[in-house]
């Protein structure tokens, strides 16, 4: 059995008693019969929005943080300490506050957090070009073939990722390590934060087995009840059931479950499949009609669109607006452009047009964004001769990031949302 120390990353021989590393006898070792085989990985990082807020400000570092904000709003993260008190990410605020009302709330800063993502996915592309984001913290690497590149199997060389980005950006991150991506991402989950575990596929039924079905992939409230009602509680209800039977009882989703619930996986890491789409919502205190006040809003929102698609090296060709009544209508439109986009300007007078047919006067208590048809980069924003006003407007937006990259969210302010817009005005709640 082979063992790693994830303080120095030294590769030794190691029993099950093993405890120590027998270099720098750090406790942080990791011993398992497949660690130098497995290759497919899924890098999370630890409460990532409020772990960058208290790297920071360290007079956080021991507070109770949550990043979100809003009575009506949701939380975006919270930071271990306050998943202690049971504050989870989704929940309503003043549920959060009720269950943890020493906390600190910050509210979502994305052009920070994104230039955080983009630093640690550049860390990731110099371990593997098979790397496949599927949010702005977390994504899956396919490292098979880069032990000869690095001089070092793929557990080593994601314990070193782990150690530089601890030591150079100032979060922590935890990685999964398997046979394929579920069990990657399952990995991921069983000891953060900073956690790093190893399952390979013999073990993994046996992992699965007391699982609750809600931990296999796409098993979300709706088909959960399903599951129940056909008698699947736990993972090992559908590892008990055959192929025949899944499909029978639930058709082609069982058949996928069943697949999953043995730890069958055979997609691919896969760099141009990642998010589906990419946006961003706010929740008002109090509903509002006034275009003057909803527009500013509107354009903050395709800010932190556009930064989460810039972190990403991706873009998108169709703009979705969401809306939501006080009587909980939700009203969607979109809009596809005739290239994919990653700029602000476009993604904002999209969205601003299409407010436009629904401005007659309503209230609303949600306003939203989005980007879908997502691509790389390669053919998005091109040089519009037509349109000389565009290009010099892309032109200067990539300017104002980079003096926001380099001073900080506030250092550019625009006409439209200076002063207005501001998360301290209407205390949103921005999710996507």
């Amino acid at each position: 059995m082979k063992g790693l120390c994830r303080d120095c990353h030294t590769l030794f021989e190691a029993t099950a008693e093993t405890r120590r590393c027998p270099r720098c006898r750090s406790p942080r070792v990791i011993t398992h019969r497949s660690l130098t085989r497995l290759a497919i990985a899924h890098v999370d990082c630890d409460a990532f929005y409020a772990s960058i807020e208290k790297r920071d400000d360290p007079s956080l570092r021991d507070r109770p943080l949550i990043i979100g904000g809003g009575k009506r709003g949701v939380v975006s993260t919270a930071c271990y300490i306050a998943r202690i008190s049971g504050v989870r990410s989704a929940m309503p605020m003043f549920k959060a506050l009720e269950a943890c009302p020493d906390a600190i709330v910050i509210r979502p800063n994305m052009e920070k957090y994104a230039a955080v993502a983009r630093e640690i996915r550049a860390m990731m592309g110099e371990l593997t070009p098979l790397v496949q984001p599927i949010s702005i913290d977390e994504a899956f690497l396919d490292l098979t073939g880069t032990e000869r590149l690095h001089g070092a199997p793929p557990a080593a060389v994601l314990a070193r990722l782990a150690s530089r980005v601890e030591e150079e950006i100032g979060i922590t991150i935890s990685v999964g390590l398997s046979a394929n991506k579920f069990l990657a991402k399952y990995a991921s989950d069983f000891d953060k934060p900073r956690g790093f575990v190893v399952i390979d596929a013999e073990e993994a039924v046996e992992h699965l087995a007391g699982e609750p079905v809600n931990r296999l992939p796409g098993v979300g409230p709706a088909l959960e009840r399903t599951l129940h009602a056909a008698g699947f509680r736990l993972v090992g209800d559908l590892q008990a059931a055959s192929e025949e039977t899944l499909l029978r009882r639930l058709g082609a989703q069982g058949q996928r479950l069943g697949r999953l619930a043995n730890g069958i996986d055979v997609r691919r890491v896969d760099p141009s499949d990642g998010r589906k789409s990419v946006s961003s919502e706010t929740t008002f205190d109090t509903d509002i009609s006034d275009p003057s006040e909803l527009l500013p809003v509107l354009r903050r929102l395709s800010e932190k669109v556009s930064a989460r698609l810039k972190a990403q090296e991706i873009a998108g060709r169709t703009v979705t607006l969401k809306l939501k009544t006080p009587a909980f209508r939700l009203i969607t439109r979109s809009r596809q452009l005739s290239d994919a986009t990653r700029l602000a300007d476009r993604i904002y007078r999209a969205g601003a047009d299409l407010f436009a047919k629904e401005a007659d006067g309503r209230a609303f208590r949600l306003i939203g964004i989005g980007v879908s048809d997502l691509e790389p980069l390669e053919n998005a924003d091109p040089v519009d001769l037509l349109e000389p006003a565009r290009t010099k407007r892309a032109q200067a937006e990539l300017a104002i990031d980079r003096l926001r990259g380099r001073y900080g969210d506030g250092s550019v302010e625009l006409g439209l949302t200076f002063g207005k817009g501001r998360p301290g005005r209407r205390k949103p709640d921005e999710t996507g």
